[in-house]
């Protein structure tokens, strides 16, 4: 939906559940990464590569259409001053200008969300289930589709009303302040998603399974993790995808996995992911990614001012916009700022990239299951490209890719194997 462009999420992918782990290649003085890593590979037949293949590479369309569908609605909420006629309406309700923004910025979300649903609703419900990788009826679709559109009414209306008491505080700096502030709201959604946005969506509970609890917690303990518990909750009634977090920040932080991660992989790819998640944690990646975006949406603000005041020089009398401090040019400004990211793209993946192979090398260390990484790396094929080219990855991959993470777990384990 438009309204995520002013929170930066990324969207989740799902996957189809494989017959069984593939079994380890065999170790020995003589083991190779390479012959090992093709022999994982091999394990998928050519009809499930070209599959995945198809999917991710559909996606590479999809990012394009949704980009340009995006710019579509924009130019119309201001060609057809439709923007300027919702903000006459809010200005003859009331008189407080925060208000105005509210007021305002409902009417925005309301109808973006509208008019991108057609999209919306192709992407997130029939291409999944035309691949095979959502398990909710069209009702339940719906019913998590309406809790995120209510979250981004609270959240959004707050936050774009918040934006324009910067700019019109502040109309010669609003690009500093107002970066400032979307990163404050950045680290508030960090810091309450875990404990109160993820329960709307999901049931979570304590993992009882002594087998795999014992472990996991011993395993953060001894990587400096203070917890005391590790949380299910229940994915498979949207997705089979496989995940794990360990989110938040401070008082926030959990451990937790999806019931998919316990009921496709072994105890060893279990314990592989919970050490590339507790990565994450230790290295500190969420605050660095904080600053990392931070000079982003700083650098992409000062991009937006410089093009926001050129277009309203020319065509804002046209559209009913007055300048920065008025909302009626909001669709403007959301327009510029997705401009700006869209051709971020590969910058943005690469530095998400980075820290998930960082991530990665933890979890090798700390869990010391390869095998169990590799399995689970496969089973992520599923949806993502195993092997695509070095300008691809680097395009369009916020992860390793799937042969590049399987080769980096049997480089791993031939290292330790001379020890």
């Amino acid at each position: 939906m438009l309204w995520t462009i002013l929170w930066m999420p990324g969207a989740a992918r799902t996957a189809r559940a494989a017959a069984a782990p593939p079994a380890a290649p065999e170790a020995g003085p003589a083991f190779d990464p390479e012959a090992a890593t093709e022999a994982y590979l091999a394990r998928l037949s050519p009809q499930e590569r070209a599959r995945s293949d198809a999917y991710f590479e559909g996606g590479y369309w999809l990012q394009l259409w949704d980009f340009l569908w995006t710019l579509a609605v924009l130019w119309l909420l201001l060609r057809s001053r439709l923007s300027a006629r919702l903000r006459d309406a809010v200005e003859r309700w009331t008189r407080f200008r925060f208000l105005q923004s509210v007021l305002y910025a409902l009417g925005f979300i309301v109808l973006t969300t509208l008019l991108t649903f057609p999209l919306t609703v192709y992407v997130g419900f029939f291409r999944e289930h035309q691949y095979g990788m959502a398990t909710q009826g069209f009702a339940a679709w719906m019913g998590d589709q309406l809790k995120g559109v209510v979250l981004a009414l609270v959240f959004g209306s707050l936050f774009i009303a918040a934006l324009y008491a910067v700019f019109r505080r502040a109309p010669r700096t609003w690009w500093l302040w107002g970066a400032l502030v979307m990163v404050a709201f950045l680290v508030f959604g960090v810091l309450i998603a875990p404990v109160y946005i993820a329960p709307l969506f999901n049931t979570y509970t304590e993992l009882e399974a002594p087998a795999l609890r014992g472990p996991i917690l011993s395993l953060a303990r001894a990587n400096g993790i203070p917890a005391d518990h590790v949380y299910v909750y229940d994915a498979s009634r949207q997705t089979t995808q496989m995940s794990a977090n360990v989110s938040g920040m401070a008082n926030t932080m959990r451990i937790s996995l999806n019931d998919n991660l316990l009921k496709r992989a072994s105890p060893a790819g279990v314990r592989a992911v919970m050490g590339h998640e507790m990565g994450h944690y230790v290295l500190n990646h969420v605050y660095e990614m904080i600053v990392e975006f931070g000079v982003i949406i700083v650098i992409g603000f000062a991009c937006v001012r410089w093009g926001f005041d050129r277009m309203v020089a020319r065509r804002g009398e046209r559209w009913g916009v007055r300048g920065i401090a008025d909302p009626a040019g909001l669709p403007l400004f959301v327009a510029l700022l997705t401009a700006y990211l869209f051709v971020l793209t590969p910058v943005v993946n690469t530095i998400i990239r980075t820290n998930e192979i960082e991530a990665d090398i933890f979890g090798l260390n700390a869990s010391r299951e390869p095998d169990g990484f590799a399995e689970v790396a496969l089973k992520l094929s599923e949806y993502r490209k195993l092997s695509p080219g070095p300008l691809e990855e680097w395009i369009f991959y916020d992860h390793p890719s799937g042969r590049n993470r399987i080769l980096m777990a049997m480089r791993w384990k031939a290292e330790h194997l001379r020890e």
